[in-house]
């Protein structure tokens, strides 16, 4: 069945979900995240995108852009594929890091694109992450803070201010006020995946291997684990690094199982 075209926005801007592909991690430590983000600053500056707002997660990341000289599809599709060619690089990998198509919708009005700004700025508090939405690094709530954050440059935050107060530190306050004030925001996604503890997704794995024992795995043929891998990395709320700490593997197995 084809797929239905994207309804442009009349703004220009658009809340943006790009996941791995299977659930699966796309950012496995720091230098995978500063990555992502000069990839975003690049074509902040090659195509004029302008980036209101970001959230690193795991295995997903939410953005606030308003589309450039080119379709958003288009350079949505170049920041795929640079850090794809990075990663895979990285982790001597091959084959889909992200879902085929990434999910978004249109930010027409100024009431909603302060609710995404919000939204997405919470998405790890709710997760479980973090207790402040300022102690996550990976957003760009700190830099509404007057922290800093990184690239510098990258995050067009006078434009969010100006639609709160002319005054820039009545803005900032307001804004403070609003971004914390915690909601149950439904903006593009039903839920929002909470990460497992580990004893909670060793019950899970236990319930899926049935039979085999979880130190078994690692010793089984390399086409039968791959297997459990695979079903394992399913689970929700489960990391790669999760997986591969309670399975006894190497994380780099899990990756590319």
């Amino acid at each position: 069945m084809p797929r239905n075209a994207r309804i442009r926005s009349q703004s220009g801007i658009y809340h943006i979900i790009l996941r791995g592909a299977n659930k699966q991690e796309i950012f496995h430590d720091n230098e995978d995240c500063i990555q992502f983000l000069d990839t975003l600053e690049k074509y902040q500056r090659t195509k004029e995108i302008s980036v209101y707002a970001w959230c690193l997660m795991d295995n997903h990341v939410h953005l606030l852009l308003k589309e450039g000289i080119e379709d958003i599809s288009i350079t949505m599709k170049r920041i795929g594929v640079s850090f794809v060619r990075y990663y895979n690089w990285k982790y001597q990998t091959t084959g889909h890091l992200f879902q085929d198509r990434f999910k978004s919708e249109n930010v027409e009005t100024d009431r909603y694109f302060l609710t995404v700004v919000r939204y997405i700025h919470q998405n790890p508090v709710k997760a479980g992450m973090v207790k402040h939405v300022a102690d996550w690094k990976w957003s760009s709530c700190p830099g509404y803070y007057g922290k800093k954050v990184y690239p510098r440059g990258l995050l067009k935050k006078d434009f969010v201010l100006s639609k709160i107060s002319s005054d820039r530190t009545t803005a900032i306050e307001r804004f403070k006020e609003f971004n914390e004030r915690m909601q149950d925001d439904q903006c593009l996604e039903d839920h929002v995946i909470s990460r497992l503890t580990d004893e909670e997704a060793r019950v899970l794995v236990r319930e899926l291997l049935g039979s085999i024992e979880i130190g078994q795995v690692k010793s089984l043929p390399r086409v039968q684990s791959n297997e459990i891998l695979r079903k394992v990395k399913r689970i929700e709320g489960i990391s790669q690094r999760q997986a591969a700490r309670i399975l006894g593997v190497s994380p780099n197995l899990v990756f590319k199982a």
